[in-house]
């Protein structure tokens, strides 16, 4: 009975090896058990979220550095602010999910200046820079020309409604923001801003692993 046993131990672990090798071969590799990938649009076209098949990939050079000078690359809290959600990379798909579906309550917005974005994003995701929505130590932009900018794309992107000049957002899509990764402030800045402005803290979820952690298990970027 004991021998038996032992061959049977063995024989599952053989037959483990031999699907690992061939997953491997085939350059297969789920993101869980139960989930292989998520398609979304990005610009227009259809694009397949999922996980690096090949053994040997390493991260991007550029965030594979660990030394960035605080500040400004500081370790971010791990709650942005009360009622913000922090999420991690299974919500973040889900929330594509849904807006590859066709909801369109929800938005998942890069931070990231456009130099960054051009090096990867996550596909899906739509990018409004960080300078675009943060405001000055004093709380307004430097120029007029500024705030009109933030208030396009409150109402044309974030679904903000100006009543008798006044912000209403009962209307206004659940947002998820990132940026590069637990060290860059950029996506932290923009939720304090919205949230001075009155945008509703159940509203806003920050993914703060951003792209960092994103790619670090390998999921698919697009540029």
């Amino acid at each position: 009975m004991k021998f038996n046993s032992l061959f049977l131990k063995l024989t599952l672990a053989a037959l483990v090896a031999m699907s690992a090798t061939a997953v491997a071969a085939e350059g297969l590799n789920k993101i869980t058990p139960a989930l292989e990938s998520v398609t979304v649009s990005h610009g227009g076209k259809e694009v397949v979220i999922r996980r690096e098949g090949n053994k040997s990939a390493t991260m991007p050079a550029a965030f594979a550095k660990t030394g960035r000078i605080c500040p400004p690359f500081c370790i971010q809290p791990a709650q942005v602010a009360p009622g913000v959600e922090t999420v991690g990379e299974l919500d973040v798909l889900g929330y594509l999910g849904r807006m590859s579906s066709g909801d369109r309550t929800v938005l998942v917005v890069d931070s990231r200046t456009p130099e960054w974005v051009g090096r990867g994003t996550i596909p899906g995701s739509v990018n409004i820079p960080w300078d675009k929505i943060n405001t000055d130590v004093q709380g307004a932009f430097e120029i007029e020309a500024e705030a009109e900018t933030l208030e396009g794309i409150l109402t044309d992107q974030f679904g903000v409604n100006l009543i008798n000049g006044r912000r209403d957002f009962r209307t206004a899509k659940t947002l998820v923001l990132y940026c590069n990764g637990i060290w860059c402030p950029q996506s932290r800045l923009n939720i304090k801003t919205l949230i001075r402005m009155g945008y509703p803290a159940y509203k806003l979820k920050w993914y703060r692993g951003g792209m960092q952690d994103w790619v670090s298990v390998g999921l698919s970027t697009i540029k």
